[in-house]
């Protein structure tokens, strides 16, 4: 996701990974979208898995496993005790500033009913506390903190996470469901899900460090699939030295060289961003992220 984090509650700061897509395809060997081992035995309907209201770890993730973070959305609300609903730079809301995104994030934007956590992305001039109007509000949900300083709701150090996820349809949008370490200013992330500048690819990415600390990445795609059809289950195996990603109980990519694999703990995050890399065309003037159920386990 390539956040920028802040020292304190009002100051941004330098970016804790790479800027930008295109210098990351050329530095950082990632493969291009549809391509690679990824996209080999690729579905061509929406149909999501049957997982998806059966969740389990995939067949694949072998050893035993134990349930560590579960929420089905089954109330009227949110659940504010395990679910903040901003990154921990809230000040009245948040953004990431990194990625030149056009979303304000607010608590108004996160609703829960049916069964369901709806994050709504909403076309309406919003003033952010960093003293920018932003031209968009969404919604955003996280095991992290209330705020810079305080202590996160949840944290994990490996584990098998998985969601069920409906992605929206209209252009100009960047869902994502990820890993982000809870020790601020370090350059290692899983993104589990992530919908850049498409709908019908899904992409992958691992942001780890060099022993000289400089950010490094290795991106994959799976697709073409009609994500926006239906709820699909996006999920990684996070193993001491290894990653794997799956889509609905299929592993479709795997990095297995210990040297890059993040080893701090991490908080969850899904999101609905606005705008990147592009923004959305004038007639688009809402978006909505659907997520059934969200699982941590753990051995």
């Amino acid at each position: 996701m390539r956040v920028t984090r802040r020292t304190g509650p009002m100051a941004w700061t330098r970016m804790a990974t790479c800027l930008l897509v295109l210098w990351v395809s050329a530095a950082c060997g990632a493969t291009s979208p549809g391509t690679g081992s990824a996209a080999a035995g690729r579905p061509s309907t929406g149909t999501a898995d049957p997982s998806v209201s059966t969740p389990a770890p995939a067949a694949g993730a072998g050893g035993s496993w134990h349930l560590v973070f579960s929420d089905d959305f089954g109330g009227g609300s949110l659940d504010n005790a395990s679910w903040a609903t901003c990154y921990d730079w809230n000040v009245s809301g948040c953004t990431n500033a990194g990625n030149h995104e056009l979303e304000w994030y607010l608590p108004g934007q996160v609703s829960v009913s049916g069964g369901t956590l709806h994050l709504d992305a909403t076309r309406t001039p919003t003033k952010g506390s960093d003293g920018k109007t932003y031209p968009w509000a969404s919604g955003m949900v996280t095991t992290g903190r209330d705020n810079w300083d305080g202590q996160p709701r949840q944290t994990f150090l490996h584990g098998y996470f998985a969601a069920a996820i409906r992605i929206p349809s209209q252009k100009g949008m960047f869902p994502a469901f990820w890993l982000l370490p809870a020790q601020h200013d370090v350059p290692q992330e899983i993104d589990i899900a992530e919908f850049s500048g498409t709908t019908q690819l899904v992409q992958n990415t691992l942001h780890w460090q060099l022993p000289d600390g400089t950010p490094k990445q290795r991106q994959s795609w799976f697709g073409p699939v009609n994500f926006p059809a239906g709820f699909h289950v996006f999920a990684v195996d996070w193993e001491p030295n290894s990653v794997t990603w799956y889509v609905d109980g299929i592993a479709r990519w795997k990095i297995s060289n210990p040297a890059e694999i993040p080893s701090l703990p991490m908080e969850m995050i899904l999101n609905l961003a606005v705008g990147y890399p592009y923004a959305p065309p004038s007639g688009v003037n809402q978006a909505q992220m659907q997520v059934q159920w969200v699982r941590v386990w753990q051995h």
